[in-house]
């Protein structure tokens, strides 16, 4: 390794702990409509959750999305105002596994509605390495939390969010199951251009944070990680940076991948230091024009340059 690139490492790694650079603050606009109470008012904690709730409820329901747009979601917290918000709505979707710090504050406030655990169902990947299926009785285990990334479990999302609603509005269940099957298509049709676009590929990536550990497992990849936690903020030391070097030689990598709410120039580092480029790698936490299916493709096609 030259001195130039030593040099970099130990300024990145004294200069920018890498903490997500999405805007952060308590003005940023929510999207919250003008509500007609005859229909069910729901909560969904952050994008994924809530394009899939828009989904399964269109008309049918009102929703709001809670962590507002440009936040990342693994920290946010709630200001007096959202807790009023929740406590005047029918249903909070969540997605379960520890992603939302602040659900049993809000069951101590004796919240009088439903919250949907999204994550019902799903095996997680315990941070301990031991896996356990998400029933209520564990809605709020800590583990890896990124199931919506894995578009099998994606499914079992909208399939948890259509059963909540036609549990609290048996009127329309026929209605929601519908709008949750047509969706479950797309995503079985996503799922099978996966599998079919990566299966005769490379399995080892290197992503910024530990975010794809359920879409590894889905489709048979090896992920390795700039920052070895299932939360985007964390330290990488110069120690961090020569290993994740090293091992990208020994894979014989050349794409390392970054986020859209993260700081390129560690990644960059890596990248140039084994002659290669950076592509992003989307855990989809923060919103975007885009939606699932369009923002999961596009990880796709970048996963397919690194690898194919």
């Amino acid at each position: 390794m030259n001195t130039q690139t030593k040099l970099a490492i130990i300024a990145i790694s004294i200069v920018i702990p890498l903490t997500s650079v999405a805007v952060y603050g308590t003005n940023i606009p929510q999207q919250i409509t003008s509500t007609d109470n005859s229909k069910l008012q729901v909560i969904s904690s952050f994008n994924p959750l809530y394009e899939f709730s828009q989904i399964v409820g269109q008309e049918k329901v009102d929703v709001t999305l809670l962590v507002p747009v440009g936040v990342e979601p693994h920290d946010w917290e709630p200001t007096i105002k959202d807790v009023q918000q929740m406590q005047k709505s029918d249903l909070i979707v969540i997605n379960g596994i520890g992603f939302e710090n602040w659900v049993d504050d809000l069951i101590e406030n004796n919240y009088q509605g439903k919250i949907v655990d999204t994550s019902n169902g799903i095996v997680s990947i315990k941070s301990e390495e031991k896996n356990e299926v998400h029933d209520e009785e564990h809605a709020h285990e800590s583990g890896d939390p990124h199931i919506w990334l894995n578009p099998v479990y994606a499914k079992k999302q909208v399939q948890n969010i259509a059963l909540a609603f036609s549990n609290s509005d048996p009127t329309n269940e026929e209605f929601y199951h519908t709008n949750a099957a047509k969706y479950s298509e797309k995503l079985n049709s996503l799922d099978t251009k996966i599998k079919n676009d990566l299966s005769t590929c490379k399995q080892d990536f290197i992503a910024f944070h530990d975010a794809f550990s359920y879409f590894a497992q889905e489709y048979d990849l090896n992920q390795h990680t700039i920052v070895a936690t299932t939360n985007s903020h964390g330290e990488v030391t110069a120690k961090t940076l020569e290993n994740i070097i090293s091992k990208a030689r020994e894979l014989n990598i050349h794409v390392i991948f970054s986020e859209e709410t993260v700081n390129t120039k560690t990644s960059q580092i890596i990248a140039n230091e084994i002659g290669g480029k950076v592509l992003v790698l989307s855990p989809l936490e923060i919103v975007s024009e885009d939606n699932y299916i369009t923002k999961m493709t596009q990880n796709l096609e970048n996963l397919k340059e690194a690898l194919c």
